[in-house]
């Protein structure tokens, strides 16, 4: 295996948990929206994440590489699916929102566990990084070894 499919592989995991940061900060902006242009409230959003094959376009000859070939496996977002947790009610008469018993439909964003994504997107984030970090300065020292 090449250091640089070490980076490919992260890369791919940085990638996936960006748009799982993206999608968690989206959740927590519209968090009170109680109007969106479909004409309901906002509804949280999640992102499912899938392993796939790591595939970097370059022969594989021996059969140490051909096993490593099929255990490396690259992270992708499958979909982004909508959260299917009813909306919470809530008695406000006064709300232009609110329906003739005077309920108003909030969004289904749970803000705690927003907030936990967010960390654990970022903390994985950080990992990502500290891999490409790691097989750069392991390609550093080859280079420097080669000398």
């Amino acid at each position: 295996m090449n250091l640089l499919n070490a980076i490919d592989i992260s890369a791919s995991g940085l990638s996936a948990e960006r748009t799982r940061l993206n999608i968690a900060s989206m959740n927590l902006a519209n968090a009170h929206v109680t109007r969106t242009l479909d004409g309901g409230p906002y509804r949280a959003k999640s992102v499912i994440f899938t392993s796939v094959p790591y595939r970097d376009g370059n022969a594989v000859d021996g059969p140490f590489d051909k096993t490593l070939a099929t255990a490396l496996r690259e992270v992708r977002v499958s979909e982004i699916v909508d959260d299917p947790e009813p909306f919470k009610e809530v008695y406000d008469p006064a709300n232009p929102d609110a329906d003739k018993r005077g309920m108003v439909k909030l969004p289904n964003v749970n803000v705690m566990e927003q907030m936990v994504d967010i960390m654990t997107a970022s903390r994985a984030y950080e990992a990502g990084v500290t891999a490409i970090d790691t097989a750069k300065a392991m390609t550093m020292k080859a280079l420097e070894i080669a000398k």
